[in-house]
């Protein structure tokens, strides 16, 4: 229980000394000049004590969030390898702005001001951050502290839960018309990189990212079945890719003269244990085809597109692009509506004839 005592110090002023006793607890004690803050701390103590918040509130204020953010760094990043450097890059921000705070001292209006310069600040592009950078940012952040409230016990509650996330823009769909992907394709079969055309068959047969396709190892390819297999993804699984028609003939083709020095797919000249860098060979093709606003990254868009209007259903291209949620594909819904309308008239004419 709780005693407070009025006490007067040498020059008369008065102040109330609380000292907290609970069985099975440490003594709590501390001064206050008012007795109603000495009365609400006393009460909000034991409460606390009871409850397990206490300890967890002390440790707040024992630890910065630099600290916070070097023990992530050191035994929870390297869980995380597909995305351990970007991450840390991004830590190290939060720890540059803010990593003499308290863990007790970092509070939502902090961590808001913080998100306001990021969203502010120019990249090394010279660009301005995106707000979809912004956000994850702020997601790397917000698991430090999941962890340390979770695993080690060093805070009650996040600040994290009540900063509002800038909104991110519509996702951009940006696809080859026919004609552009014949021009594309001669382009690239024209280029004077022997890999080049392959790869960009592969994207827009499988719907793959530049690195995962460029990182591909023999032993990833099924020929027999038809398949590639995906090890350690962004998501944690193991996915199947499925390598049919031209994409699988070009390959089959491709391992009759494959390097036997490398296990790469498209090994780099100079080293054959790194993949090649096609940036340059993609650009001139790009240049040579006369297309405009188009990266290697909207060849994954023009494989979800033709999915999308040869009938696809929204689950089935999430399944085929690998998301574990329909949200980042209902960008494709609009190429899907009349299969959408179709199935709706089906069921129908089943129920109602």
């Amino acid at each position: 229980m709780a005693s407070i005592k009025e006490r007067k110090d040498k020059d008369g002023k008065t102040h109330y000394q609380v000292d907290i006793r609970l069985k099975g607890y440490p003594r709590q004690h501390a001064t206050f000049a008012r007795l109603t803050d000495a009365k609400k701390w006393a009460q909000d103590t034991e409460v606390a004590l009871r409850n397990g918040r206490h300890f967890r509130t002390a440790e707040a204020k024992k630890h910065t969030l630099g600290e916070m953010i070097d023990r992530y760094i050191e035994n929870v990043l390297p869980l995380k390898k597909k995305c351990m450097q970007g991450q840390q890059m991004q830590l190290l921000w939060w720890k540059k702005q803010i990593g003499s705070k308290l863990l007790a001292d970092v509070s939502p209006a902090l961590i808001a001001e913080q998100r306001d310069r990021l969203l502010k600040e120019i990249t090394v592009r010279g660009t301005m951050r995106s707000p979809a950078t912004t956000v994850r940012y702020l997601a790397v952040l917000s698991h430090a502290f999941t962890i340390a409230i979770k695993e080690w016990g060093w805070l009650e509650d996040s600040p994290m839960r009540k900063v509002k996330k800038p909104k991110e823009p519509r996702g951009r769909v940006r696809f080859l018309s026919d004609n552009e992907r014949e021009r594309l394709l001669t382009a690239c079969k024209e280029s004077p990189n022997p890999y080049l055309y392959i790869v960009v068959v592969l994207a827009v047969s499988t719907g793959m990212r530049y690195a995962e396709i460029m990182n591909l190892k023999w032993s990833d390819i099924d020929l027999e079945k038809g398949r590639i297999i995906l090890e350690e993804q962004k998501n944690g699984d193991r996915d199947v890719v499925p390598l049919t028609g031209h994409a699988l003939q070009l390959l089959r083709n491709l391992g009759k003269i494959r390097r036997i020095d490398s296990k790469l797919l498209f090994p780099s000249k100079e080293d054959p244990a790194k993949p090649i860098d096609l940036r340059f060979p993609w650009e001139r093709a790009v240049q040579h085809a006369d297309i405009q606003d188009f990266t290697f990254h909207c060849l994954r868009h023009t494989a979800a597109s033709y999915l999308a209007m040869n009938n696809a259903s929204l689950v089935e291209i999430a399944q085929v692009l690998r998301h574990k949620t329909l949200s980042m594909v209902k960008r494709y819904a609009h190429l899907s509506e009349a299969h959408t309308a179709n199935v709706v008239a089906s069921m129908n004419e089943k129920i109602f004839g």
